[in-house]
């Protein structure tokens, strides 16, 4: 999907710890799926944070910003739950984590130009970095191409900077987030599920680090190289289903779990699923209930 430059979305981050001390690259390097220690002063990388089985406890964009300073930013998985976990695992180590969440606001700025360093004065941002800019820090998500960047930093200073850019509805910018392909972590993968059953494998996931929490599992998975449920696109017509509306079915059997859901803007809607691959017909469509009508639209998983 071509996503043309949309505006601004406003959002209370779940999580922003700062993370700092001498030994912080190589403490984060063994908890986290993505490679930290390789990941330059002023770039920033998709990672997830897995139970020792493999599944996805919490995911959070990596900011390094120093040699020994780290920001982790998470957009719907709790930063709390997140501080427990690495202050749990911190012995013998020079590690300290700071949770300024209370204190932080933040916004999407929608669209995959890259330009929007240029509309707030500075050069085009590249896919993957981040700078200081407005007393917070300005970044080009990696995902999806980096088809969208954010600004993070103390509360009320958005609209300081952000006077004349076209505001994005959340209903909006939840379906333009589903059309780019990217899974918001607890609410389409979370714990109990596996990376590859999100795609997540792809941005969150070094192959080449050494070990980690839950890497036996992922390592375990990339030589199956198969799973057995999938999150794939899903499309249906009418009014968006309920939070209500959960189990998904095919020939009368259940085959999945319709996850996030968002109006297309058109009539319609569009979501996320979670389909058993077994029984899945893809070529068939899906129904909300065992006896209604298989009206919602299967496409790639993502």
């Amino acid at each position: 999907m071509k996503i043309r430059p949309l505006g601004l979305q406003c959002f209370s981050p779940a999580g922003w710890l700062h993370v700092t001390g001498d030994d912080v690259a190589s403490f984060l390097q063994g908890q986290c799926s993505q490679d930290v220690v390789a990941l330059p002063v002023g770039r920033v990388a998709y990672g997830l944070w897995l139970t020792q089985k493999g599944r996805v406890e919490a995911d959070s964009l990596v900011l390094r910003v120093g040699e020994r300073e780290y920001w982790l930013l998470c957009e719907a998985a709790a930063g709390e739950s997140l501080r427990e976990r690495l202050e749990r695992f911190i012995i013998a180590d020079d590690v300290t984590v700071v949770d300024a969440t209370a204190s932080v606001e933040a916004a999407w700025l929608v669209g995959p130009a890259g330009d929007w360093g240029e509309r707030l004065g500075g050069k085009a941002l590249e896919v993957g970095e981040v700078r200081p800019w407005a007393g917070g820090w300005l970044l080009r998500d990696p995902r999806a191409g980096g088809w969208r960047s954010a600004w993070v930093g103390p509360a009320g200073l958005v609209s300081a900077w952000s006077a004349g850019i076209s505001e994005l509805s959340p209903e909006r910018g939840e379906a333009v987030r589903i059309e780019a392909g990217v899974v918001r972590v607890p609410e389409d993968i979370g714990p109990g599920e596996l990376p590859n059953e999100g795609g997540l494998e792809k941005d969150a996931i070094s192959y080449s680090k050494g070990c980690y929490l839950g890497q036996e599992t992922v390592a375990r998975l990339r030589a199956m190289g198969q799973v057995r449920r999938r999150l794939h696109r899903v499309r249906g017509a009418g009014e968006v289903p309920g939070p209500a509306a959960k189990d998904l079915f095919q020939g009368g059997r259940r085959v999945g779990e319709l996850r996030s859901r968002a109006s297309d803007g058109v009539g319609g809607f569009v979501g996320y699923a979670l389909l058993t691959l077994l029984h899945l017909d893809p070529s068939r469509g899906l129904a909300l209930a065992e006896t209604e009508p298989e009206t919602l639209a299967v496409g790639d998983p993502v």
